[in-house]
């Protein structure tokens, strides 16, 4: 019984140390992620290479953030890799929003193509026409806590224009 009493103590301290060290991401919404942790690693693909004019294009990815490290995204917080298995070294974010860009080739601007999120698993797909060749870009903007990061793959477009 003293062992449980003590094990149960251990878990409310554990809970109490938890939202005191999430708290201050919440008071101070001006906090640099490159300071406070969170470094993410956003990986990014663009196939099939190269791509038939007017055929599907997949883009997809993965958005992940070093287990080392302590971070907080809104409720959700990873202390010294708590959420991560062992000998791993990145954890995967979810529910993160990716922001897909194109500039084709030529052009020294970039087009906004969608906005989508990254899976429970912090994964991440769609699937957009081929119309020139050119450079896709993702984009992770960053969170409270989360530095931000980006990724990007050039794909050649074949076929002739209609």
């Amino acid at each position: 019984m003293r062992r449980l009493a003590a094990g149960l103590a251990a878990a409310a301290l554990g809970a109490t140390m938890v939202a005191t060290a999430a708290s201050p991401a919440f008071a101070d919404p001006d906090v640099d992620p490159d300071v406070a942790g969170g470094h993410t690693s956003l990986q990014f693909d663009a196939n099939p290479e190269p791509a038939w004019r007017g055929k599907p294009i997949t883009l997809e990815g993965k958005l992940s953030v070093q287990c080392d490290e302590d971070y907080i995204s809104g409720l959700v917080s990873v202390h010294h890799a708590d959420y991560c298995k062992n000998q791993e070294r990145w954890h995967r974010l979810g529910w993160k929003r990716i922001v897909i860009l194109f500039q084709p080739d030529g052009s020294g601007k970039w087009e906004y193509v969608d906005t989508i999120r990254t899976s429970g698993k912090g994964y991440f797909a769609t699937k957009v026409p081929a119309r020139s060749s050119g450079t896709w870009r993702a984009v992770f903007e960053g969170a409270k806590w989360l530095a931000p990061s980006e990724a990007t793959d050039w794909v050649k477009v074949v076929g002739r224009r209609h």
